[in-house]
């Protein structure tokens, strides 16, 4: 898994990540509408766990590919 996430571009995640992953963008971030929802404890249909799910996990992605550089910099 972490052979897969060192071969994925850094900038190819960033682009994913501010495209799919704040899409669409107006009124707001389908992301941000989602956690919101989640912390509100009304992110409870289908559809919406799987939107979270489509929208969320490009930061994951993101997320996790900076933390593995900063670990493997670290030596």
């Amino acid at each position: 898994m972490m052979k897969t996430l060192d071969r994925l571009p850094l900038g190819t995640l960033v682009m994913i990540a501010l495209t799919l992953g704040l899409a669409p963008f107006v009124p707001e971030p389908h992301v941000w509408q989602k956690l919101k929802m989640l912390v509100a404890g009304t992110l409870t249909r289908p559809v919406d766990i799987f939107d979270m799910l489509f929208h969320g996990v490009p930061w994951l992605l993101l997320i996790a590919k900076l933390g593995r550089q900063a670990s493997l910099s670290r030596g």
